[in-house]
């Protein structure tokens, strides 16, 4: 039998190997963990600044509440932060025996609760649990948290990619929808982005309310079949960029709107620059203009006479913010979408899952984070967390 030594100050102590909720797990006779995470001690690019770190986690105590990663998703916000270049930063620490002080890459993700302290009481071992705000720190194999740091979901009916995603992509498509302007059935919005998680994701709520939608997506190889495949999800009509560039696209927008008699009462906004604006023009007298992202880093200037003279209202939207001061209504948002999944009436977005076992190199980790800063990809990048 392999034996590891775990050290604790000057004292090493044997781990063993032990078998627990269908997962071999290294542990002490003394109940500490063994485990890995992705850190960084300075902002920069994934493969200058990330590494993987191993280190012991201590039995659970009073409110706290020991996880096993079981899926983490690569988002952009997670390289914007390693890149310094987010809003919301986690602080670097010495809390896991590191040379400098670091933090855990990753936001989102879902764990198995493996061992709680003698005051939890809103979850037990065997929970499914995701984190309940940013800067949690996701890409690890295990961590310790206090209960209220994370949200318990119901795990029947759905799969660890899914569990892992639900959080951010389907809930900011969600409040979109809901939360700027009073759309009812029949009503249009339009979105660019389409192809993200968030728009593929407002496409298919959307389509479960009776909204229709008008969809613009970046030219790449097989964009047609994208379009195909946008429409199977719900999506009204899809465009390219160039096609609402082009003129006489908005003729077009009143030949699907019925002369413009149905309103379209919403854009999306998560690209920026001119051709977002194309899209404010489409709107309808006293429409909402929402910007949650700025992918093109460009700037928009905003023709005031949509702001004057048809009262189109430009708002901004972000999820954290939202999550923070509406925790209960993210929860009951985290439920009805988990619901969704289980009727079978919302599809995941396309993934590219990378394997991370106790085994996995740091190399293979860090060009996996690397790889959500390419251009077209196939799906987003997800750590599935197997043998750890």
């Amino acid at each position: 039998m392999r034996i590891s030594l775990l050290r604790l100050g000057h004292r090493a102590w044997p781990l063993y190997p032990v078998r627990h909720t269908h997962q071999k797990r290294w542990i002490s006779a003394f109940g500490y963990e063994q485990a890995k995470a992705l850190v960084y001690s300075q902002h920069g690019e994934p493969q200058d600044v990330l590494s993987l770190h191993t280190h012991s986690i201590s039995p659970a105590h009073s409110t706290q509440v020991n996880l096993r990663f079981l899926s983490a998703p690569i988002n952009p916000a997670d390289i914007n932060q390693l890149q310094g270049v987010y809003p919301s930063q986690p602080p670097f620490t010495p809390a896991l025996g590191t040379a400098q002080p670091s933090a855990v890459a990753g936001n989102e993700g879902a764990a198995e609760v493996l061992s709680v302290g003698s005051a939890v009481r809103s979850v037990q071992p065997g929970d499914w649990v995701i984190p309940r705000t940013l800067c949690f720190g996701t890409w690890r194999t295990h961590a310790q948290a206090d209960e209220n740091q994370v949200l318990r979901i119901e795990k029947q009916g759905i799969s660890a990619a899914q569990a892992g995603t639900v959080a951010v992509n389907p809930c900011t498509a969600y409040r979109l929808l809901l939360d700027f302007a009073a759309l009812r059935p029949g009503d249009w919005f339009v979105q660019n982005g389409a192809n993200s998680g968030v728009g593929r994701a407002a496409v298919q709520l959307g389509r479960l309310r009776g909204f229709r939608s008008i969809n613009v997506v970046r030219v790449r190889p097989g964009v047609e079949a994208l379009k195909q495949e946008l429409r199977l999800l719900g999506a009204d009509q899809v465009v390219t960029e160039e096609e609402l560039m082009a003129r006489g696209f908005g003729e077009q927008v009143k030949e699907w709107t019925n002369a413009g008699r149905s309103p379209i009462k919403l854009v999306l906004n998560c690209v920026g620059g001119k051709p977002a604006i194309a899209l404010a023009k489409l709107l309808s007298p006293g429409g909402h203009f929402v910007t949650y992202g700025g992918m093109s880093r460009q700037p928009m200037v905003l023709p005031v006479s949509l702001q004057i003279f048809r009262d189109i209202h430009f708002d901004g939207f972000w999820l954290s913010r939202w999550s923070e001061a509406n925790p209960e209504e993210k929860k009951a948002t985290v439920e009805d979408v988990l619901q969704f999944i289980r009727e079978g009436l919302f599809k995941d977005a396309p993934l590219q899952e990378i394997e991370w076992t106790w085994e996995t190199t740091a190399d293979r980790l860090k060009k996996a984070a690397a790889g959500a800063l390419e251009g077209f990809r196939t799906g987003k990048g997800m750590f599935i967390f197997k043998d750890t």
